[in-house]
């Protein structure tokens, strides 16, 4: 038995509105029924007498029928009428929705350009800093900016095997490297994740070990290598960028191997931005040995360009000198660099090729740094409830800590590297004056042993209003983030610093020294304008950073409401990469019009 097939439904208003329009147009189909009625009355008045009173019951019965079947055919036609403007209103709705979103996507910035991003490091593959992220995240930001972007990378033994399995083998060639005339083998493996391709550079006998940095023994001939290797891919795959953007010591001799070895290659067209994300780590090693492995010829290795002291070859001084451009990740920092005191031995190479230096602030990747959409913390929040989820978040912090559960308590955060260049020294000298009675301190990070077992110390002194996390969790991160209410940021220096604005983003107020990105990214507090979204010290001094605490300390405690004005500020600023990624287009304009 074959049932008869349903027609799809169609998209319709509320049933009450649906049977209010039927029920209308009902009675006005029953009023038209009535006058046909009286019309034919008035005919049936000429038949004769003798048959009238017959004729008027056989018309009442007739007219009856056909009135009741009027009106059933009327409610099904007014039905049809109804739902056929239902229909067509859907239609209309839809339409304008699709026009809303056309008005809304604006077409991309003309014109289009392609960019390789060349580094050491790339999240999710392999990690060991901010480089990690900003590898991740630029590229990324930069496709709404129509610019094509591949990122090449080391095809390292400890990126997960998930990534590995995902890769597809595109090719492999030998490539000429040493002085005497060694060559070693160049594979490529590519991936598409986000819109953004990774190309993986392959070679067993530089990136077999478990994790990319070793030392300047292994990691000289390794980077040397890699520098060579991603242009030579670039040039085997035919994919010629506009422009290289290079990313510290570890690929700074991308710019010097694309004005020497390359140039009258298709790659070397391109132009080249080189990134410094922190001028202390430079790759100095004796001129000899760099020499051998790049090949290069005798100049290079003059003072103005590689050359340090009188037999070390710096490879971040090169990538300075050859590079058409040179960003730092704040514009402060910028400027620093060209100081004695923050220069680390380049701050007269700086000066000199000042010109070409630009400094572009760091953006986080709002993605995963979401307070609404935090899978990671207790109650997720926006500016319109943070006072009371992240009291939420803070009771779930304390329990887990195992610190005394009290609403009424601060609760200051430090996430950090426990290293000198993070302020830890200044931290550890007030350490006693933090813990008042009326504030909880909860530390993640590993470091420098001298300051793991400081703040171990205080833990065990302090239980219930101390907690030292040594070791680093990202779960457990989110959650600070989430439930402290100021963080520590006091750095001696600091290029960009991500942890003030991930902590703005989840409406936690920063505390930090004014200095590179903490300064160009958190303002300072005034209390009589009621304006800033955090605590800031200038000179790097202990009781300068108590100070500050403490003045976070006497707005939390004794105006809450202005302190919750401005962790709604805080969640209301934009730290995402969209406007640095407008930035770096304009920069890679400047450099190919």
């Amino acid at each position: 038995m074959v049932g008869k097939k349903r027609a799809p439904k169609k998209a319709e208003k509320p049933a009450e509105e649906v049977e209010e329009a039927v029920k209308e147009k009902v009675k006005k189909a029953a009023r038209k029924a009535e006058a046909k009625k009286e019309i034919k009355k008035e005919v049936k008045k000429e038949v004769k007498k003798e048959a009238k009173k017959e004729a008027k019951k056989e018309a009442k019965k007739e007219t009856a029928a056909e009135v009741k079947k009027a009106v059933a055919e009327k409610i099904e036609e007014i039905k049809e009428e109804v739902k056929e403007e239902i229909k067509e209103e859907v239609k209309t709705d839809t339409v304008e929705e699709n026009k809303e979103e056309v008005r809304e996507a604006a077409p991309l910035p003309e014109p289009r350009r392609s960019v390789a991003f060349i580094g050491s490091e790339c999240y999710p593959f392999v990690k060991t800093g901010g480089l990690g992220d900003v590898m991740y995240a630029l590229p990324k930001a930069l496709i709404p900016e129509n610019c094509d972007v591949r990122v090449i990378l080391p095809r390292y033994r400890c990126i997960p095997q998930k990534y590995q399995e995902m890769m597809e083998y595109k090719g492999c060639f030998d490539m000429d490297l040493c002085s005497d005339g060694k060559s070693y083998y160049v594979g490529i493996m590519e991936m598409v994740m986000d819109g953004v391709v990774y190309d993986f550079i392959d070679n067993d006998e530089f990136f077999s070990w478990g994790n990319p940095y070793t030392d300047l023994v292994t990691d000289i001939p390794k980077y040397c290598y890699f520098s060579k290797a991603a242009l030579a891919a670039l040039n085997f795959m035919n994919w010629i960028p506009d422009i290289v953007h290079c990313h510290d010591w570890q690929a700074a001799l991308v710019p010097v191997f694309l004005k020497t070895q390359f140039q009258g290659s298709p790659v070397g067209n391109a132009r080249s931005v080189l990134t410094i994300h922190n001028l202390r780590f430079q790759g100095i090693y004796n001129i000899q040995t760099i020499q051998y492995w790049t090949n290069f010829p005798d100049y290079v290795f003059d003072y103005a360009l590689l050359k340090m002291g009188y037999q070390d070859a710096n490879m971040l001084k090169g990538g300075i000198a050859y590079s058409d451009m040179v960003t730092t990740v704040s514009n402060t920092y910028a400027g620093e660099i060209q100081t004695e005191f923050f220069g680390e031995n380049l701050d007269a190479h700086l000066r000199f090729h000042s010109g070409k230096l630009r400094g572009i602030v760091n953006g986080i990747d709002v993605g995963i740094w979401n307070s609404n959409t935090d899978q990671f913390i207790a109650a997720d929040y926006d500016k319109n409830n943070a006072r009371e989820k992240k009291a939420e978040n803070k009771r779930a912090l304390q329990e887990m800590l195992g610190l005394e559960q009290n609403p009424d308590k601060m609760v200051l955060g430090l996430i950090s590297r426990l290293t000198n260049q993070k302020g830890l020294d200044l931290v550890n000298m007030i350490f006693p004056e933090l813990i008042d009675g009326n504030t909880q301190v909860v530390i993640l990070g590993t470091g420098d042993g001298q300051y793991e077992d400081s703040f171990r110390y205080y833990e065990n002194t302090n239980k219930g209003t101390v907690c030292a996390y040594i070791s680093y969790n990202e779960t457990l991160a989110h959650q600070i983030y989430a439930g402290a209410d100021a963080l520590l940021v006091p750095s001696l220096f600091e290029p960009c610093g991500l942890t003030q604005l991930i902590a703005m983003r989840y409406g936690t107020v920063p505390v930090v020294r004014e200095t590179g990105g903490l300064k160009d990214t958190v303002q300072p507090y005034n209390e009589f304008t009621n304006e800033g979204n955090g605590f800031t010290f200038d000179r790097y001094e202990a009781g300068l950073l108590l100070d500050a605490v403490n003045r976070a300390k006497t707005l939390y405690f004794t105006d809450r409401d202005r302190w919750d004005q401005m962790v709604v500020r805080n969640l209301e600023k934009d730290v995402s990469w969209g406007k640095s990624a407008k930035q770096y287009r304009e920069l890679y304009l400047e450099l190919r019009p």
